[in-house]
């Protein structure tokens, strides 16, 4: 009987908690195009200022990549003669989240070379540069390692092949959609692949070198080929390849 009532009382907290958490802002991507008041295009390969996205990836971003179709957005992948070709979107300077339950349910590409993302990245980019501003990778996933989510975090501390990342494996995960989320508090980000929890960065001091997220942070959602570590080698023959997202939602 005592099992039970506590089994009982953890029920009603977990409940209670999820009670206190409100839907902020949410993208159902029903409209017949990308909504512009929300949403940037990030156009190019990146050069002048950051050749190759600052990872030698191979694609060019274009606005003709992606369609609404059925509520999702269609992230389309292709190879044209010798050129590949993708679609970056953020919601730079228009939606900008400090704290929360931030979530994704996203359907992946598979290929070798393709490499899917749903990430944030600081508010001040532009004013402390990156690393400074932090990164925080919800997901990431790389065709070259099958079955595998990577969740990572970059700051001025560790950043490029940072130690504070974690990979899990999912043996299913590119079957159907999957939920990618976060919980992030002032003290923790907490990430999830659908019901679990696979990464906690929680550390003890934080100074702004080692937590940046402290601060207001932006959506990115893209689909890169080859490049530093979705690549380098590319499979042409996957082409094309779509990651879908159903939906974004921010709860606080």
């Amino acid at each position: 009987m005592k099992r039970i009532l506590i089994l009982l009382l953890i029920g009603n907290l977990s409940f209670a908690q999820q009670a206190k958490r409100k839907l902020v802002w949410e993208e159902n991507f029903n409209g017949k195009s990308l909504n512009e008041t929300v949403w940037n295009y990030e156009l190019g390969d990146g050069c002048p200022d950051l050749c190759g996205w600052g990872n030698n990836e191979r694609q060019i971003y274009t606005k003709t990549n992606h369609q609404l179709k059925d509520g999702n957005l269609i992230i389309n992948a292709r190879k044209d003669g010798n050129v590949y070709t993708s679609t970056r979107i953020t919601t730079k300077g228009k939606k900008e989240f400090k704290y929360g339950r931030i979530e994704a349910r996203a359907k992946l590409p598979v290929g070798h070379g393709l490499w899917p993302a749903f990430w944030m990245l600081g508010a001040n980019k532009d004013q402390v540069n990156w690393p400074k501003c932090g990164e925080i990778d919800i997901l990431e996933y790389i065709g070259r390692d099958p079955h595998m989510v990577y969740t990572t975090l970059h700051t001025q501390d560790s950043h490029g092949n940072t130690i504070n990342t974690k990979k899990t494996a999912f043996p299913d995960i590119e079957k159907g959609f999957h939920v990618f989320a976060i919980e992030w508090t002032k003290d923790k980000i907490d990430f999830f692949v659908d019901k679990d929890l696979v990464y906690t960065f929680e550390p003890k001091d934080k100074t702004e070198d080692v937590w940046p997220f402290d601060k207001p942070f932006y959506i990115l959602v893209n689909l890169a080929i080859g490049g530093n570590f979705g690549g380098p080698e590319v499979d042409d023959k996957v082409f094309p390849q779509d990651f879908i997202v159903d939906y974004i939602r921010v709860y606080q």
